[in-house]
């Protein structure tokens, strides 16, 4: 590729004779022509000499006609004769001759500007040259350009897509500087940022949605990522909890690894953006695994975004290599303009909404049916078994059948049960008041410019206690030292501070579950414990869910700072050079406290709060004093080198063939560390002190230190090196051609060096169809055609085709060194390979009135990884290898109408359709995934989507005793009992669909008028289905557990099995499998089996009002009288209602029902101030 660059280089300067020109004197040549075309010269001459002749077929035809004799002549003399006094000139390369229009040796003069359209906004990638000479250039990505022009008075063109204008230069020698204003007639994105270039959109050949970052904010949304809901076609955004900061889930165009990480890249000004901590892809890929930690992208403020560009194919992603096989986001943040400062400042106040009893998605009983329903179990026997009846109804009837509570009393107790309906949703959780602020500098001069910023986000949960607090900083700095040389340098950083609830507490879910009809006071007005069961039998000890919040914490603390420098140079106006040095450092710490009042401290201590346990051999109290502190921290260090070479250029100057082409270096290293302690005897609120424990007296918890005396420590290094090119040829921007390449090594693959690089590669074309001629109408704008084949790869960490052994420190048993093994040896293991095949078209009408686009692509995974499951005298239980294949096909359609379009009104309508297509084509390992693994969806099966989940068959009630029914095998065990599990759990449970949607899409509804602009969003989500929340919590119902309101329509007697399917609650059994001890466990209970039959599962389908906006913008006559330049007003709401299934019963989509009950996307209010000057 470097030799071929190399070559184009060499053919592009003017009077460069090669030593190959000397066969000219000895290749000879006879003619007899008259009044003959130069074409039909041409022609004659390469017949019998074998020349290539290159040259414009529209400038050769003003040459004069040809009119020769000559007999076994040299082709030299003949050439001189045919070009003399014509204007012409030629230049030889071996047996290529080019025909150029002959230049005057001239001297040049620089001419310098900006290019911006008709709303001030920068245009990079302008075509400016001379007509019918080798002068010419692009603007950069800032807009500027430079080119030399001839002392004499000429003509310059300016051309972009849809606009060209023609500026004429007078006759000087000075320098001049001209700035132009294009009319920007076509309004589709102009140029699409790819990180490592910058392309024409009527170049563009691969798969980008582009976005305005400003087109898509979403007022008191904190992060970029959260505003993607609906706005990417073939992207799938879930978000499994509405609490501040959590990460949603991105898919683009499907699922292409099974067990690898499945998240899309994020890439910052070009720059790949590392975590901040390494989240194993089991959980990153596990659907209700929430994400509080962050992202790459958490800590950017989104003030400071200027677009966003999303790579969905393999021509897009192809020179990201391995790391982009999951698609790219990349972001580009703001810049600095030339023109004086201006200021300006940002700020939305929110507030959040938190849940009620009386919202439709509560489906509980109050305190009233709560009670109703614990008299039902009481007075028929109900055995509670080893709960402890010391609250509620319950322990009031306990009391009362004891002869410890008269009748009267009784009946006044329960009473009071009955009204006391304790609003747990208001204990737990408030109303949120937020706000973020931002304040930006922007502005400079010709040489410098410069853009700063500074950000506060205060994001305060409706759960209380939760916040997301985050302090950022931005600068962008850019400076051109002379004429050949330029420098860019870029600081982004954050500091952070999250707290969140522990997760075994989880406030939303204990208001959820826990009942109305107990207290969270006495009348005292102290907390109001009741008992729960501890680890041994008989021990039952104090809680109270605020006690347990105010004495326990997780913290997390976080900064990040990102910089990046480029040095450019332009050699010649078709000859660029960069160097890209960019370096991200990252530091989290996590803590979480359980204090010596907690229920939990209390169960590991044996012993309520203010009692001190038991001592001596006797004594198994594993933590006797204080409380338990765990510590995590993190150090993320990345640096980066790259070297790129740019050439673009019109051959020969020749306007019809245009190349670009790219070809570069980068190295980088990413140094990962990271320490976790856990720490018992802990004092938060004495100093952040230690106990000092006589070890001897509590052997349990001396054994624990023994365990856990060490750190758990993580020292990771990864360095790559990698190549990668690119090249493009158009013509006459009719057709342009791309490919793209890049290799990258790893030593984690196989012992065979063939196996350790893999090549990633695509090829990839487009057709803009509207250039002809014929096609040149005034309503037609843009016709476009593309398509892109490629080759993708992906990689896993901790693998290598060695053994690797740990060594550790003394063992006190053996009192010797000792090591374990770490990782499993996998010679044979190979690289996940991807092709990818995309086809597109754009088309635009009516002056941008009727705006389509459509694509469809087809990707195919093979050797995707798989976890095979092997015996463990291996040292290991499971390790990976290459035996999966998977599909993902698809399509996606965006329309935009714009209706009204005049001075005073705008109506614009658009939306986006995607469809997904995912199969899993090999069959997994036989015992490869337990019962739950089908049951949540988490199971790979042969011809299933990824993601799809299983539930029991549900038959019916029973009609004696309301017990539920299932067709489950009982009757054929002797056969079930030879299967696998694979193959037990797919004939004993049915397919009940895809976790994950299949079709996505977003309504965008802009209506302005004056200064007024209105905006409505809407998402919709197709395909998935939701397993309702389990109706039966536990196998017994305790007393301080709130139940479904499902529950007060139960089968109570013979007939109801008619009018309701819920079943008898006192049906309860242990399900048959249990006593075959040849047979996998099909189910542990007939309660658990309902909770996961097919008769809790429905559609996950809706349609939600995202966003609605009202924003004032105040008439310049107004803010020029107060010194202002801008100064907007805005109101909006965020996740204002969902329309979906009436069988949910108001529980949420995207909580699909599988784990505790998750906060949901509350309601949101804000308002919004923009001012500059």
């Amino acid at each position: 590729m470097l030799t071929f660059l190399c070559v184009l280089f060499l053919l592009s300067v003017p009077g460069r004779q090669t030593m190959a020109a000397e066969t000219l004197d000895t290749m000879k040549v006879s003619l007899d022509l008259k009044e003959a075309t130069v074409k039909e010269f041409f022609d004659i001459v390469k017949k019998q000499t074998g020349l290539n002749f290159l040259y414009n077929s529209e400038e050769i035809r003003n040459m004069p006609p040809i009119t020769i004799q000559c007999s076994d002549q040299p082709v030299r003399p003949v050439m001189d004769k045919v070009m003399e006094g014509t204007g012409y000139t030629y230049q030889i390369d071996g047996h290529f001759v080019t025909v150029t229009r002959q230049q005057k040796d001239l001297t040049l003069r620089l001419v310098t500007g900006v290019i911006k359209d008709e709303k001030g906004e920068v245009l990079p990638g302008v075509n400016v040259y001379i007509p019918n000479s080798t002068y010419q250039t692009f603007s950069d990505s800032e807009g500027r350009y430079k080119l030399s022009i001839p002392k004499e008075a000429c003509k310059v063109i300016y051309s972009f897509i849809g606009s060209t204008i023609e500026v004429a230069f007078p006759e000087g020698g000075t320098p001049l500087h001209k700035d132009i204003i294009l009319q920007n007639d076509i309004h589709i994105d102009e140029v699409v940022v790819t990180g490592y270039n910058i392309v024409d959109r009527r170049k563009l050949t691969s798969s980008v949605t582009s976005l305005k970052a400003e087109d898509i904010m979403r007022p008191g949304v904190t992060s970029i990522d959260q505003m993607l809901e609906g706005q990417i076609p073939d992207m799938v955004f879930m978000n499994n909890s509405g609490e501040v900061g959590v990460v949603p889930r991105l898919r683009i165009r499907g699922t292409s690894t099974l067990v690898g990480n499945r998240e899309p890249l994020w890439v910052l000004d070009g720059v790949v953006l590392q975590d901040p901590v390494n989240v194993s892809p089991e959980e990153l890929n596990n659907p209700d695994y929430i994400n509080r930690i962050g992202n790459a992208i958490a800590g950017i403020n989104p003030q400071d975004i200027e677009r966003i560009d999303v790579l969905k194919d393999a021509s897009a992603t192809a020179l990201y290599g391995a790391k982009a096989a999951n698609g790219v986001i990349v972001v580009t943040t703001k810049k600095g303009r030339e023109g004086k400062p201006i200021v300006n400042y940002h700020m939305t106040l929110s507030y959040k909404r938190r849940p009620r009893y009386t919202d439709k998605r509560i489906n509980l009983m109050n305190s009233a049916e709560r009670i109703d329903f614990s008299r039902y179990l009481v007075q028929n026997g109900y055995d509670f078994g080893s709960a402890e009846l010391n609250v509620g109804y319950e322990s009031l009837a306990q009391q009362y059948y004891q002869g410890m509570m008269n009748q009267e009393e009784f009946a006044r107790q329960v009473q009071k049960l009955e009204g006391l309906n304790t609003d747990w949703f208001d204990i737990l959780t408030r109303d949120a008041l937020s706000s973020q602020h931002s304040v930006s500098l922007s502005g400079g001069s010709k040489e410098t410019r410069y853009y700063g910023s500074v950000g506060y986000t205060i994001d305060n949960d409706v759960i209380r206690g939760n916040k997301n607090e985050r302090y950022s900083f931005s600068m962008h700095l850019d400076s051109d030292l002379s004429r050949m040389f330029s420098t860019s340098l870029v600081m982004i950083g954050n500091v952070s501070n999250r707290q969140y609830s522990i997760e075994d507490l989880s406030p939303l879910d204990y208001a959820y579950n826990a009942s109305r009809a107990i207290p969270a006071y006495d009348g005292n007005g102290d907390y109001a414990y009741y008992k729960t069961r501890g680890n041994a039998i008989n021990e039952y000890y104090n809680y109270n869910i605020m006690n347990e919040l105010a004495n326990s914490y997780n913290k997390q603390e976080g900064n990040s700072v990102n910089v990046n420098f480029t040095l450019k140079g332009k050699f010649t106006d078709y000859l660029k050079a960069s160097l890209i040095a960019s370096y991200q450092t990252s530091a989290t710490d996590q803590e979480k406290w359980w204090g010596e009042k907690t229920n939990r401290v209390a169960i590991l201590r044996h012993s309520e709060y203010g009692t001190t346990p038991a001592s001596g051999e006797g004594s198994s109290s594993e933590l006797p004093f204080g409380g338990e502190l765990t510590s995590n921290r993190y150090r993320n260090k990345n640096w980066m080198l790259r070297m790129q070479v740019d050439f673009n250029k019109y051959v020969n100057g020749n306007p019809d063939h245009y190349i670009n082409a790219s070809v570069g270096t980068e190295a980088n290293s990413t140094k990962y560390n990271a320490m976790g302690s856990v720490y018992r005897g802990y004092y938060e609120d004495r100093g952040r002190q230690f106990s000092y424990t006589e070890l001897d007296d509590y052997p349990y918890y001396k054994n624990w230190l023994q365990q856990n005396a060490y750190p758990t420590i993580t020292d990771d290094l990864t360095n790559l090196l990698s190549g990668y090119a690119t090249i493009s040829y158009t013509y006459k921007n009719l057709f342009t051609l791309n490919t793209n390449a890049r290799m990258d090594g790893s030593n984690k693959f196989g012992d065979r060096s063939n196996e350790k690089l893999l090549p990633i590669w695509s090829i990839s074309g487009n057709y803009n169809i509207s250039e002809h001629a014929f096609l040149k109408r005034d309503w037609i704008d843009f016709i476009m055609l593309k398509a892109s084949y490629g080759y993708q790869g992906n990689m896993m960490k901790g693998q290598s085709p060695q053994m690797i052994i740990r060594q550790l420190p003394t063992n006190p048993l053996y009192g010797e060194l000792v090591s374990e093994l770490l990782v499993y040896p996998n010679p044979n293991l190979r690289w996940e390979k991807t092709t990818s095949t995309n086809t597109g078209i754009t088309l635009s009408f009516f002056d941008r009135r009727l705006q389509f686009e459509g694509e469809m692509y087809f990707k195919k995974t093979k050797d995707a990884f798989l976890t095979k499951t092997v015996s463990s005298v291996n040292g290991v239980g499971e390790y990976l290898v290459n035996s999966g294949n998977i599909s993902n096909n698809g399509y996606s359609l965006a329309l935009t109408i714009s209706p009204i379009r005049t001075k005073d009104f705008d109506w614009i309508l658009s939306t986006s359709f995607s469809k997904i297509f995912n199969k899993l084509e090999t069959l997994p390992g036989e015992d490869q995934y337990e019962l739950t693994d089908f049951l949540n969806g988490t199971a790979l099966s042969k011809g299933k989507p990824i993601g799809t989940f299983y539930s029991y068959k549900f038959a019916g009630l029973n009609p004696n005793n309301g017990t539920p029914v299932f067709d489950d095998g009982e009757e054929r065990q002797e056969e079930l009992v030879k299967m696998t599990k694979y193959g037990l759990y797919t004939n004993i449970l049915e397919e009940s669909g895809n976790r994950e949607p299949t079709i996505s899409g977003t309504f965008n509804n802009t209506l302005r008028y004056n200064n007024w602009r209105l905006n409505a969003v809407f998402n919709y989500s197709i395909g998935s289905k939701v397993r309702l929340f389990k109706l039966f919590k536990s196998n017994v119902f305790v007393p301080w557990t709130n139940v479904s309101k499902d529950l007060v329509d139960h089968w109570s007697k013979p007939g109801d099995e008619s009018i309701t399917n819920i079943p008898n609650p006192l049906a309860y059994a242990a399900h048959w499998s249990l006593r075959n001890q040849e047979l996998a466990t099909i189910a542990p209970s007939n309660f658990e089996e309902y909770n996961y039959s097919d008769i809790r599962v429905v559609s996950g389908d809706y349609l939600k009002i995202s966003t609605l906006s009202l924003t004032y913008e105040f008439k310049s006559e107004i803010l020029s009288t107060f010194g202002l330049s801008r100064l907007a007003l805005n109101l909006s709401g965020n996740n204002l209602y969902i329309f979906c299934s009436s069988k949910l019963k108001g529980q949420t989509p995207q909580q699909s029902g599988f784990s505790e009950v998750q906060l949901t996307d509350c309601p949101s209010y804000t308002f919004g101030l923009d001012i500059s000057f």
